[in-house]
């Protein structure tokens, strides 16, 4: 059966405005709830994409968001939470009981589910490092047990790509900074390219051979968070020394600042998801139909440009 709507959850946010784009492409009739309509100003301007607001965390809200849709695509998550047990009370809304609700939504309905989670994420698992990745394993093992057969999981490493918070914030620290502290400077990722997640879910759309399967998302390169720090400094052009923090300071430094003002550039949590290396455990899968994009073949492009746009920005402040 081939999806004509789709429900976009979380299709606002960074990863969310590339695969709107991207099944726009193909013409389908995408519908696309947020709390404010203006978050979605940037997806007016694509053909066939219904922006509307809407409470999702409603359940009557959700049930008739996905009677409009044949299927569901939840691209929600958040990165922090307060504390609370068992994982605190943002995770839990978004990782846990969100999933849950609308697995249960799609199993009534009868329709597809295809679900955004982490990579590293283990659902038999009680040993995972973070409160992060123990919700997003609670989130994926709703979702098996809402008796909906039509549903795909995708577990992707850290995402970059035009816009990103990842290789921008790296890039963007070391034009103020000058010297890079890490905390887990030797913590492993495989960062993958937005335009290829985004390919990856309009990929699985129709294949039913993809059903009831969970796929890792990975790019082709291994690195430490201290090569990802140097290379994003070396493309932007403001390379920092990088001390490597010890544990005990990275953990201090991590507690300082997720209690700073402002937004949130580090949190304990996230020092724990580190422990765990955030690799793929084999190449992404033939299904999927994509061997992954590598970091030097697209970030020059938005890192050199990010620099370019703050030296205009210098420049007319100075006249």
């Amino acid at each position: 059966m081939q999806m004509q709507r789709i429900l976009v959850l979380g299709g606002t946010g960074f990863v969310g405005q590339r695969i709107c784009a991207r099944l726009a492409s193909r013409n389908l009739a995408l519908i696309v709830p947020t709390r404010r309509r203006r978050n979605g100003r940037d997806l007016m301007l694509l053909p066939a994409i219904d922006v509307l607001e809407a409470d999702i965390h409603d359940d009557h809200a959700l049930a008739r968001l996905v009677g409009r849709a044949d299927a569901v695509i939840n691209l929600v998550g958040v990165l922090h939470s307060p504390p609370g047990e068992p994982w605190g009370p943002a995770f839990d809304r978004a990782h846990v009981q969100l999933p849950t609700r609308v697995a249960a939504e799609c199993a009534r309905q009868d329709r597809r589910l295809i679900h955004v989670s982490a990579l590293g994420v283990n659902p038999q698992s009680d040993q995972l490092p973070s409160a992060y990745l123990r919700s997003k394993a609670a989130g994926e093992a709703a979702i098996a047990a809402s008796g909906l057969k039509a549903y795909t999981i995708f577990r992707p490493s850290v995402i970059f790509g035009p816009g990103d918070s990842f290789l921008n914030l790296f890039a963007t620290l070391q034009r103020w900074l000058p010297v890079m502290a890490l905390g887990r400077a030797n913590a492993q990722f495989q960062p993958v390219y937005v335009g290829d997640v985004a390919e990856a879910v309009n990929n699985v759309l129709d294949n039913p051979a993809t059903w009831g399967k969970t796929y890792e998302l990975a790019g082709p390169e291994i690195y430490s968070l201290r090569e990802l720090v140097r290379l994003a400094g070396e493309i932007s052009g403001h390379v920092r020394p990088i001390i490597a923090l010890p544990d005990g300071l990275g953990a201090l430094q991590a507690r300082l600042l997720e209690k700073m003002p402002g937004p949130t550039l580090m949190s304990m949590d996230n020092f724990d998801s580190m422990a765990k290396p955030n690799i793929a455990t084999g190449p992404m899968a033939e299904v999927l139909g994509m061997k992954g994009t590598t970091i030097g073949s697209v970030a020059p492009g938005y890192l050199r440009a990010q620099d370019a746009r703050f030296a205009l920005e210098r420049a007319h402040a100075r006249r």
